[in-house]
């Protein structure tokens, strides 16, 4: 019987929040009580596939990169009306996302921070503009093979995608503060 390797040990991003992160969040903005420090709550990843009404097998290829990246099966998105000028119908597929909870979302966090932004050209941090007042931050990717997991040879085309991770913060101070001390290398602020 194979066993999952999800279930054996916790991930180590899991025990760097206990150990590290919630005493240095409680001792930086004073919270009353342990349960009052932010945490993170789930992290989406999302393709939007324009090419997908013409293209059977793209909707295909990036299900399938989805699912090797995050070790989740997508879900298929629809479009939720019509829009003459795109020749889009209601109801077309036209992307896949996933959300991640739990101990999948740590692994991802840890794989997305320590190997695949590394593996960025020319890369020199993230922009602090992605947080949307209410603790959240969005990223782009441009491209789905600086993940390890995806097979260079295997893709029929570079396909970006959006990555948003949601924290029970309630302000963007709480949510970056959070997000940096998870190891997240955001562009340093020049002072001035």
């Amino acid at each position: 019987m194979a066993s999952n390797p999800t279930t054996l040990t916790a991930p180590r991003l899991k025990e760097v929040y206990k150990e590290q992160i919630i005493p240095a969040m409680q001792e930086e903005f004073e919270y009353d009580s342990v349960m009052a420090v932010p945490k993170l709550i789930k992290i989406s990843l999302n393709i939007g596939l324009g090419e997908a009404l013409t293209n059977g097998r793209a909707l295909e290829s990036a299900i399938n990169d989805l699912t090797t990246i995050t070790g989740q099966k997508p879900v298929t998105t629809r479009a939720r009306k019509s829009i003459a000028n795109f020749k889009l119908r209601e109801g077309n597929p036209i992307g896949c996302s996933v959300t991640l909870r739990g101990n999948r979302m740590y692994y991802f966090l840890d794989r997305l921070i320590n190997t695949a932004l590394p593996r960025i050209r020319d890369f020199r941090g993230l922009a602090r503009k992605g947080f949307d007042g209410r603790g959240n931050y969005s990223l782009g990717l441009r491209e789905q093979i600086i993940f390890p997991e995806i097979d260079y040879n295997s893709i029929d085309k570079f396909r970006g995608l959006q990555v948003t991770i949601n924290t029970s913060a309630t302000t963007d101070e709480e949510a970056i503060r959070l997000i940096t001390l998870f190891g997240m290398p955001f562009v340093r602020q020049t002072g001035g």
